[in-house]
């Protein structure tokens, strides 16, 4: 039994996911088209083909997954709602069907004594919306104001805090600068507005569910980043990726400033994004709470493209990596952690890792890649809050396998596997491990 994580009294132990990634049930009830729907369709868009069209069929598999979570005794789960499920035009009519799921579900985990903590978009805009110009429109921020409204409105009562925005930084780049995600433009930095109007749509949402005594947090995929040498083109490069990556969507929220952007030939208004008075919706708000999604860190080197300010660089030496590729370096989320508190310090608000897990081969037995990358970042994030950095809980992805964006289902991030063909859960060994890591820390907690 696991048993060498000193983390206080009240930490939060959950699990993650996301609406588009496990619901299916696109067609059903009322539900509006995303433009994940209208992205898998375009051929080659999606690895094989595949479609969230069924997923893990959550919609009407919920008791199922809920009683998977009460037998690892979390204390929260993290979930986002589907906007064109509540929206389907992503404004007017309420979809009275969509908006009950969510009551339901918010009921059974409440039920079993787990805390509900929704995040309102993560990546399934309404087509609707999209046709309309997406997050490069301006409108859409207030749009999301309306539709944060009618679910805070439904829900507040029962949920006592909310991530407004997953990943805007992965939802930016991948999504309108680099055409890998849904919508599938490619604007490169000409992309940027959409960063600006997701922050203002933030900061509209933050101040609505303030209003209702609501806490408010936000979650970004953050990373540390280093330079390959100390050489001052790669540190010159390190900086601009950095403030692209991660201070283009923190500075905001917690300074009410962007970051210097000219080394990414980007003017101050964003392209004419930003208006007077809109960094202070985005920031006077205030946050209960920041998100962290850690995965791995990011090298940088000098530019050797010419659109481009930076080279990313692999990790050869990291001493594993996912079947993502992704390096595996435990001791960079620590970096990160003492990185936020040194950089923000008293305008940082406690943190929340909002998701870390990694992907193993579906052959893979008996799960022991997983299980040592979850023991080796839980391990980093105890050595950081031994360093005094508050940190309220932590939030593994992912529950499931899922649909996982442009890659399908190739990528198994699950502490429990989905046959998707019968939809069949079986726990895997990490189930087990984090269901005995749960129980070993509150075994020493004082009575």
């Amino acid at each position: 039994m696991p048993d060498r994580f000193d983390l206080p009294a009240g930490f939060r132990w959950g699990v993650a996911t996301a609406a588009y990634q496990i619901e299916g049930a696109v067609d059903e009830d009322g539900r509006g088209p995303s433009v994940w729907d209208t992205f898998v369709a375009r051929p080659g868009a999606v690895r094989d083909g595949h479609t969230g069209a069924v997923a893990c069929d959550h919609y009407h598999r919920y008791p199922e997954d809920i009683a998977l979570m009460r037998g690892l005794d979390l204390d929260g789960y993290r979930f986002s709602m589907a906007w064109p499920r509540v929206l389907p035009a992503g404004a007017g009519a309420v979809n009275s069907a969509g908006l009950a799921f969510y009551d339901r579900l918010v009921d059974a985990l409440l039920e079993a004594g787990i805390t509900p903590l929704p995040t309102l978009f993560h990546w399934d805009l309404p087509q609707a919306l999209e046709d309309s110009g997406g997050w490069l429109d301006r409108d859409t921020a207030y749009r999301f104001a309306d539709y944060t409204t009618v679910v805070a409105d439904r829900l507040g009562d029962r949920v006592p805090a909310w991530i407004t925005l997953n990943e805007p930084f992965v939802h930016t780049v991948y999504g309108y600068a680099m055409g890998i995600h849904a919508p599938g433009r490619t604007l490169m930095f000409e992309a940027l507005p959409a960063a600006h109007h997701q922050l203002l749509a933030h900061g509209l949402a933050a101040s609505i569910l303030h209003d209702r005594g609501l806490e408010v947090m936000l979650s970004n995929n953050l990373t540390p980043v280093e330079p390959a040498s100390p050489s001052p083109a790669d540190t010159a490069a390190a900086e601009a990726y950095d403030a692209l990556h991660n201070r283009l969507f923190t500075d905001p929220v917690l300074l009410g400033r962007y970051p210097d952007l000219s080394a990414l030939g980007v003017p101050d208004d964003i392209f004419g994004a930003v208006r007077p008075g809109d960094l202070d919706l985005i920031h006077a708000p205030g946050l209960d709470g920041l998100g962290v999604n850690y995965y791995n860190p990011t090298r940088i080197g000098a530019p050797t493209d010419p659109v481009l300010p930076f080279t990313l660089l692999d990790i050869p030496e990291a001493p594993a990596h996912t079947a993502f590729g992704w390096p595996v370096v435990p001791e960079a989320l620590t970096h990160l952690l003492l990185h936020l508190r040194d950089v923000y310090g008293e305008a940082l608000p406690p943190l929340t890792i909002t998701e870390n897990g990694c992907s193993v081969d579906a052959s893979t037995t008996p799960d022991r890649p997983r299980i040592d990358y979850l023991a080796a970042h839980l391990d980093a994030l105890a050595a950081a809050m031994a360093e005094g950095v508050d940190v309220r809980g932590y939030y593994t992805w992912s529950l499931l396998d899922n649909f996982e964006w442009a890659e399908g289902y190739h990528q198994r991030f699950g502490l429990v596997h989905v046959d998707f063909a019968t939809q069949k859960r079986t726990p895997r060994a990490s189930y087990a491990w984090y269901r005995d890591l749960i129980a070993a820390h509150r075994a020493r907690l004082p009575m």
